[in-house]
């Protein structure tokens, strides 16, 4: 049995966490998920304005931090911090902690390669809207692979302390020590099934245990002190998701269910770069306080297809925000919020899109709000997006003059105009398996 610990959920997470989980016991393996779709296009842009950057700043620093006290534990570390610069991120550990080994997953950054693989017939058309790639061709920025596990689970067998990857499958940091240490095959389809459902459970952190979960939140106790999850792997699948005892927080069959149903689109085909993971397969059991054993998963073979992140450049957007108080708060802000678009308009301003939302109205809910009394406030925020820079930032300068020349009570402007940002958009795409070649790199 192995004990493989989630610390990060996502870049911005508790910084606490991953320290107090090799603290309060015993782990062999301690596991970091960095990034989302998201996350990609801000490493991005970050890349843009310095070369050095693009990869989780949270990282090397928390291994500084943790270096004696892994290399004492013999906890190892797997994280996709390395982004879009893993080999940057790779050599920050290494000043900041010089003692530890290092191993770089690489290989999923394919931006150098898009023309290659349209020449050799890879449509790579969007996943989502069937538009050809061609579209945006001139406009990318990045373009990664989604790797699987068993290049991570080489990086561990050379021994290394910590295994950077940039953009892995979330749940391939959970499978990769077990197949590293249980020895699984590339066609071990159940147990790689079990490893990848293990994976999701916890890849989010402590959103399994009790953390953003709606079954009796208000009961789950000592949220300033959440424990993160725990899967005790077995080499026969089986596996069971607990938290350091002691730890505030909860793992039950709600919290885990909440997450298994967690972005999985169809749950008998969860497709991974290492197997299709059959969730409807999955049989959850109550095995104690704060623990839940899993049993019984089935998978299938692997796609002959692997997923690529696309960024591309999409124009400029703003937004900024007002508040205005009772009495007729909302209708402050909606008279707000027609002024500026007609001043927009008789500007002659184009944009892709202009949209306003109402906090305390309807910013969650949307139009589906139900009506509501009187609120003692409604913050206005106001957002622009289009292709044209210029009349973006000239959007921004509309909402501040409301101040004096529209409704009353009108504040919260302390930050003065919005700032202009560039938009990264997102593109989702396939690639053929055969195209996708990784290595491992070791720093010493």
């Amino acid at each position: 049995m192995i004990r493989i610990a989630n610390g990060q959920g996502f870049w911005g997470d508790w910084l606490e966490a991953p320290v107090r989980l090799v603290e309060q016991g015993p782990i062999d393996y301690l596991i970091l998920d960095y990034l989302a779709e998201v996350t990609m296009s801000i490493l991005q842009k970050q890349r843009k304005a310095d070369p050095s950057l693009g990869y989780a700043r949270d990282f090397p620093p928390l291994m500084a931090r943790m270096a004696r006290m892994l290399r004492d534990r013999n906890v190892k570390v797997l994280a996709n911090a390395g982004g879009i610069n893993p080999i940057a991120c790779a050599r920050e550990v290494r000043r900041l902690a010089p003692n530890l080994k290092i191993a770089i997953v690489l290989g999923d950054d394919v931006l150098d390669r898009i023309d290659e693989f349209l020449a050799q017939g890879q449509e790579m058309l969007n996943i989502d809207t069937g538009e050809p790639l061609s579209k945006i061709r001139d406009k990318i920025t990045s373009a990664n692979a989604y790797i699987g596990a068993f290049p991570l689970a080489q990086a561990l067998a050379t021994g290394a302390d910590v295994v950077i990857t940039g953009r892995c499958a979330d749940a391939a940091l959970a499978l990769a020590p077990m197949i590293h240490r249980f020895d699984w095959k590339a066609d071990d389809w159940n147990r790689l099934s079990a490893g990848i459902i293990a994976g999701h459970i916890v890849e989010c952190g402590a959103q399994c245990t009790g953390g953003n979960c709606i079954a009796d939140w208000q009961n789950i106790p000592d949220f300033a002190n959440i424990g993160y999850p725990i899967v005790e792997a077995e080499h026969d699948g089986t596996f069971s998701i607990t938290e350091h005892p002691g730890t505030g927080g909860r793992v039950n069959l709600e919290t885990v269910k909440e997450q298994l149903l967690y972005e999985i689109g169809d749950p008998r085909q969860y497709i991974t770069p290492d197997v299709i993971a059959d969730f409807t397969s999955i049989r959850l059991a109550q095995a104690g306080p704060d623990r839940v054993r899993a049993t019984g998963i089935a998978g299938a073979p692997r796609t002959d297809m692997l997923k690529v992140s696309i960024s591309y450049a999409w124009g400029w957007k703003a937004a900024g925000t007002l508040i205005y108080s009772a009495p007729q708060a909302l209708e402050k802000a909606r008279v707000a919020d027609r002024i500026v678009r007609e001043r927009l308009e008789q500007l002659g301003l184009e944009f892709d899109a202009v949209y306003t939302e109402f906090f305390g109205v309807n910013a969650l809910h949307g139009a589906t709000a139900e009506p509501c009394p009187e609120p003692p406030e409604v913050q206005l925020r106001m957002g622009a997006r289009g292709y044209d820079r210029k009349a973006v930032d000239r959007f921004t300068r509309e909402m501040i003059p409301l101040v004096l020349t529209g409704p009353p009570t009108g504040t919260g402007y302390g930050e003065g105009r919005p700032s202009v940002r560039e938009v990264i958009a997102y593109w989702p795409a396939l690639v053929a398996r055969e195209m996708i070649q990784t290595r491992v790199e070791v720093i010493e």
